[in-house]
């Protein structure tokens, strides 16, 4: 899979469900919170970036 600023939205959001997991003392509720903030960051990094991993253009 090519890493995309997409991904790596995905990929913190993930982590930060994690840390909610954690926090809340249930890990499934925290990554479904994750999935979402993931989704959210992925789609605002696609925008910013252009979407095609590259320079931002």
């Amino acid at each position: 899979m090519k890493w995309t600023s997409a991904v790596s939205g995905l990929a913190l959001g993930l982590g930060t469900g994690v840390a909610f997991g954690v926090a809340l003392d249930n890990l499934a509720v925290g990554i479904a919170l994750g999935i979402g903030v993931g989704i959210a960051f992925g789609a605002a990094f696609q925008k910013k970036g252009g979407g095609d991993g590259g320079d931002g253009g």
